[in-house]
């Protein structure tokens, strides 16, 4: 017994003002390891959660990834103290430092602050689609200090997460993951309003990344343009990062049944007067 306690007070590093014993980094690999354990029993209650539906995918991952800043934060301080190393007096030493590191990274911590928000607030999560800077990205990490966000031609944006707390930003999928998209379509004066309005409807009805059971799709007369009757072809789809190319398919199939049935979608036209006057002109003798 005397001769394991004499090896645990073996001191690894012996210096005048510090010592580091086998005891002190066995503590600190037994801290190391019971918060990986801590990490991993969070983890699957977490799952278990989202697994039950009492969380969404973006939540879990932000609950999961706020936690894990706790746990390894206070980990750090605990290791520290372990190797006798006091954050107080290293805090209090290091006032000037610290002083000069908050104003040269005063970006940084504001970041920071606004990415601890984000975890907090949930008002963005994984998994959302929003529209920062007329650009509609899907968020795939929210991270301490940025957030990483994937556009539509899979490129991946590194967002300072400041820009996401105090900037305009729309979450197309915050209250419902069904939204709402509209097409504008006109077609020429002396059409039939009542077929326009049932071929729109059946175009978007048709395609399948469409919601028709909720909400079906509603066309709507809505302007008498200046070479056009105005419609407007409003339609719900919770598949909403390729929006786009869903868009564009019901366009085509609005194009093919206008064709089918004869409607025309009139280009621009002005009507040009020409006013002639008959001048005669004396000639000076």
């Amino acid at each position: 017994m005397e001769s394991l306690k004499n090896f645990l007070e073996f001191k690894i590093i012996n210096l005048e003002n510090y010592h580091l014993s086998i005891y002190q980094t066995l503590m600190v690999v037994v801290v190391f390891l019971i918060t990986k354990l801590l990490l991993s029993v969070a983890k699957k209650i977490l799952d278990n959660a989202w697994r039950d539906k009492k969380l969404n995918k973006g939540g879990k991952q932000s609950l999961l990834q706020l936690i894990s800043y706790f746990i390894w934060i206070g980990s750090i301080v605990l290791m520290l103290e372990t190797v006798g190393i006091e954050i107080t007096f290293l805090l209090a030493g290091s006032a000037a430092l610290l002083v000069g590191l908050g104003l040269g990274l005063q970006q940084t911590f504001n970041d920071i602050i606004s990415g601890i928000i984000l975890l907090f607030e949930g008002s963005i999560r994984i998994g959302d689609v929003i529209e920062v800077e007329e650009k509609v990205v899907r968020v795939i990490a929210i991270n301490l200090r940025t957030s990483e966000v994937i556009d539509r031609n899979d490129i991946v944006v590194i967002v300072p997460n400041s820009k996401i707390v105090t900037d305009k930003v729309i979450n197309w999928s915050h209250n419902n993951e069904q939204t709402r998209f509209s097409i504008t379509v006109g077609v020429a004066y002396g059409t039939d309003v009542e077929l326009v309005i049932d071929l729109l409807e059946k175009s978007a009805s048709e395609h399948p990344k469409c919601i028709t059971k909720e909400h079906k799709p509603i066309a709507r007369f809505i302007d008498f343009g200046d070479s056009a009757l105005i419609f407007e072809l409003f339609f719900w789809s919770d598949d909403l990062f390729p929006i786009e190319q869903t868009k564009s398919d019901i366009r085509r199939s609005i194009n093919h049944k206008f064709n089918e049935n004869k409607v025309l979608i009139p280009f621009p036209q002005r009507d040009l007067h020409m006013i002639t006057s008959d001048l005669k002109f004396g000639k000076s003798e």
